[in-house]
């Protein structure tokens, strides 16, 4: 059967693995990626962002335990109680502090120095003092406290308004680290902002626990096979005597093929993972990784999420749905960690989170219905094999009504932390370890020069 030319050009979209695939292809066709021509790192690594939607209450996450009579007085019903605290020193601090009793395996993490918490860090357009703040003197975020504002800058890396691009995908820009074409960063939580560069567009995979070749390789796979007719025309295209063109078009078809044949089988990971959406994400990525070698890659961004961190009411202490879902992180992420060793690359993927915001130290609500409101600085956790872990990193704040790091003030303080660490100086730390060069941070983070250090130290 002879095919018409835009049946030619149909088919080799339904071998795609999605649309971005194909675009981040042909993008390399018109010489926009000619980064990706130069000679890319020989090491692998990976960075795995887990985004908390709704605005995680990291005062109930990471707790003091000396001083926790401070903290007990200002939260009210919402304190976790002492006995029930997992207990971690820190050395940095010479202090001891609290996991939330939801968080036992990520603790035993901590104590192996594979965990390590980066403490009041969020949107920063420059660094600020309460008294700047307060007094209006330097610039704030753009839209503060606005969850869908929030979450772009974050995900952007940028808080001094809206921009079209996150810093993943500006970060897979400047590695162009995938000479085979396979896109370098692939989001399993549905299109995001993080993902989006200006030459990188990000392979989208469902969270579904099906086989990776159902969700990406080749809708026939018999295409792929030597002696097919769409094979056998891609053959044809890429002759010396095609025009250039063609030739182009059809190398593209021919290792979207060799991709899809890499897919059209689940690698072997005997780690078992929850059932859970952010179980199933975490696996979804681990598959990916454990093809790295088969689709050429050295380098994988992953964007994965979980919601339902709006607290505002019912937020619960030991039981309801901000422990309910510290249960669903905890287990998700530490059997993640754990395939990453299995799969023998722990010291080459770092898992991080990210949210929105933390929420008010003072609770919200009454009766059985307490919760807390959007706040700003929070605490997040980093994971891997090349994490400096069992510290602190960045300044954890005083919990106090009105205290020093409060961006309220007087009778209607509520406990809002002003971050003592940029977005961007997290973001950074992550980026260098992944391999740019320090002069081209400015690219992937275009504000990073107005704070002091670009690097917190928490990599290794």
């Amino acid at each position: 059967m002879t095919r018409s030319r835009r049946e030619f050009l149909r088919d080799i979209g339904c071998g795609a693995l999605t649309a971005t695939a194909i675009a981040t292809s042909a993008r390399d066709l018109l010489g926009i990626g000619a980064l990706a021509a130069a000679a890319g790192p020989t090491d692998y690594r990976a960075l795995v962002c887990i985004f908390l939607f709704g605005g995680n209450d990291a005062n109930n996450t990471v707790i003091p335990v000396d001083g926790y009579a401070a903290y007990a007085a200002a939260r009210g019903a919402l304190a976790v109680p002492q006995a029930q605290l997992l207990s971690i020193g820190v050395p940095s601090a010479g202090a001891t502090f609290g996991f939330h009793p939801n968080l036992a395996r990520l603790r035993t993490l901590w104590q192996t120095r594979r965990l390590a918490v980066v403490a009041n860090v969020g949107p920063l357009v420059t660094p600020l003092t309460r008294a700047q703040y307060q007094s209006k003197s330097s610039p704030k975020p753009y839209q503060l406290f606005s969850h869908s504002d929030q979450q772009t800058e974050w995900q952007s890396g940028y808080a001094t308004g809206p921009i079209p691009t996150g810093w993943g995908g500006r970060l897979a820009d400047a590695v162009q680290a995938s000479p085979s074409g396979f896109p370098t960063i692939a989001s399993i939580a549905g299109l995001t902002l993080f993902s989006l560069g200006t030459r990188s567009s990000p392979v989208s995979l469902p969270a579904a626990p099906t086989a990776l070749n159902r969700a990406l390789a080749l809708q026939r796979g018999d295409d792929a096979n030597t002696g097919s007719a769409f094979r056998h025309l891609l053959d044809l295209g890429a002759a010396s005597t095609s025009p250039l063109l063609v030739q182009e078009a059809a190398d593209v078809g021919r290792r979207l093929l060799a991709d899809g044949k890499a897919l059209s089988t689940d690698p072997p990971i005997t780690t078992a993972f929850p059932n859970t959406s952010l179980g199933n994400q975490l696996k979804q990525a681990a598959k990916l990784m454990a093809l790295r070698d088969a689709l050429g890659l050295k380098r994988q961004i992953f964007f994965c999420s979980i919601g339902g961190f709006d607290t505002h009411s019912s937020q619960g202490v030991t039981g309801g749905a901000q422990p309910d879902l510290l249960t669903t992180v905890n287990d998700a992420m530490s059997a993640f960690y754990d395939a990453t060793v299995e799969l023998g690359i722990a010291s080459q993927v770092t898992t991080f989170t990210m949210s929105d915001f933390s929420r008010t130290l003072k609770p919200a609500g009454s009766g059985g219905a307490v919760g807390s409101d959007h706040a700003w600085g929070s605490h997040h956790f980093v994971m891997g094999g090349a994490v400096a872990g069992g510290d602190f990193y960045g300044t954890f704040p005083t919990l106090a009504l009105n205290g020093p790091d409060d961006a309220d003030s007087g009778t209607g303080a509520r406990g809002r932390w002003i971050p003592t660490t940029a977005v961007e100086q997290y973001a950074a730390t992550l980026a260098l370890w992944f391999g740019v060069s320090p002069t081209d941070l400015p690219t992937v983070l275009p504000n990073i020069g107005r704070f002091a250090s670009p690097n917190l130290g928490f990599m290794m």
